[in-house]
C-alpha cells in the first residue's frame, strides 16, 4: 500500500510550518519559557486567520472544509515547535463556541480533573465561562513551564475520550518527537570530540537511528489512524506517539550529554511537554485498555469516519 501526502496536503503542511516559523521560532520559545505563562492573543488570532482552528469546519459554516488527515498535519507542526496553549480544545470548539474558529475566543477543557491554561482562557468546556469552574480550582505546579495547570473539583462521571482529541494529541507528540530527532542529529553533526563530530561514534549513531525509527513508526500509525478514524487505530497511534516523544527526548538528552540538562538547551522543554501530553485523556492506560477490549472482542479497523 502506497501512502503519500497529496500536493495540497504538502502545501498545507508547509504553509503551517511557515506561519509558525514567523510567529513562534526558537527565540519566541525561549522568551516564553523564561517568563511567566502568558497566552499570546495576537498569535492566537493569527492562527485563526490562517484557518488553523476551522480546518475541519464546513465551508458553509465559515470553515476550511478539510478533514482529519489535514488537521493531523497542522497539529504535528504545532507540536514540532512546542506551540503553547489549549490548541485542541479551541479547535474542537470551532463552530460551537462563538469566536473559537477565528481565534478571538480561547477555549480550554476539563480533562481528568485538570485544566490547561485556565487563567488564559475565555471558555472552559466542562466548566462554563472563565471562573465558573468553581472557587475550588487550585493551581498546581506543572513540569512544563509552558503548560500552566489547575486542578478542579470532581464533578459527575467523566465522558469517554474524544477520539479526535486523542489523535490530535498523538499528532502533537509526533511533532515533538520529530523536533527531538532533528536536535539530536544537528548536535551529533556539529559537536566534536577527539577531533571528529560525535555522530561518527557508533553509540551516538545508534541513538540517532533509534530516534528516527520511532518517529517514522509513529508517523505511519498516526497518519493511518487519521485516514481510518478507527478508535483502535487511534489508540495504537497515541501509544506509539507518546513513546516516540518521551523516549526520543530522553535519547536526545543522551546525545547532548551534560549540556542537555541545562536550561539554555531546549531539549528539556521538549521532554517536559511530552510528559505533560502523556497525561491527557486517552493516553497510557486508557489507550491500552481500549486496544485490549478490541482484541478480546475480535473487531478490527474500518470504523466510521470522523468529520
Amino acid at each position: 500500500m502506497r501512502f503519500q501526502l497529496s500536493e495540497d496536503q504538502r502545501a498545507l503542511r508547509d504553509g503551517v510550518r511557515e506561519v509558525l516559523a514567523r510567529r513562534f521560532g526558537p527565540r519566541e520559545l525561549r522568551a516564553a519559557a523564561d517568563g511567566p505563562p502568558a497566552l499570546d492573543r495576537a498569535l492566537w488570532r493569527a492562527l485563526g486567520d490562517a484557518g488553523f482552528f476551522a480546518l475541519r469546519l464546513p465551508e458553509s459554516e465559515g470553515g476550511v472544509g478539510l478533514g482529519l488527515p489535514e488537521a493531523v498535519l497542522a497539529f504535528e507542526e504545532a507540536g514540532r515547535v512546542l506551540l503553547p496553549g489549549p490548541l485542541i480544545a479551541t479547535h474542537l470548539a470551532a463552530g460551537r463556541v462563538p469566536g473559537a474558529a477565528t481565534g478571538e475566543t480561547v477555549v480550554t477543557a476539563v480533562d481528568g480533573g485538570l485544566v490547561e491554561w485556565l487563567e488564559g482562557a475565555d471558555v472552559v468546556v466542562g466548566g462554563g465561562e472563565r471562573g465558573t469552574v468553581g472557587p475550588g480550582a487550585v493551581a498546581v505546579r506543572s513540569v512544563d513551564p509552558l503548560t500552566p495547570l489547575h486542578r478542579v473539583p470532581a464533578g459527575g462521571p467523566e465522558a469517554a475520550p474524544d477520539p479526535v482529541a486523542v489523535l490530535l494529541t498523538a499528532a502533537e507528540q509526533l511533532g515533538g518527537a520529530t523536533r527531538a530527532c532533528e536536535l539530536a542529529v544537528q548536535h551529533a553533526r556539529t559537536r566534536e570530540q577527539f577531533g571528529q563530530p560525535i555522530g561518527g561514534f557508533q553509540a551516538v549513531k545508534h541513538l540517532c537511528a533509534e530516534l528516527l525509527v520511532r518517529v517514522e513508526v509513529a508517523r505511519a500509525a498516526v497518519y493511518a489512524a487519521a485516514v481510518t478514524a478507527d478508535p483502535a487505530d487511534i489508540a495504537a497511534a497515541r501509544l506509539l506517539a507518546d513513546e516516540a516523544a518521551v523516549r526520543g527526548a530522553r535519547d536526545c538528552l543522551q546525545v547532548y550529554g551534560g549540556m542537555g540538562f541545562t536550561w539554555d538547551v531546549e531539549v528539556h522543554l521538549v521532554l517536559k511537554r511530552a510528559w505533560v501530553r502523556t497525561r491527557r485523556t486517552g493516553g497510557g492506560t486508557e489507550s491500552e485498555e481500549l486496544l485490549a477490549r478490541e482484541l478480546l472482542s475480535g473487531t478490527g479497523s474500518g470504523g466510521p469516519g470522523l468529520r
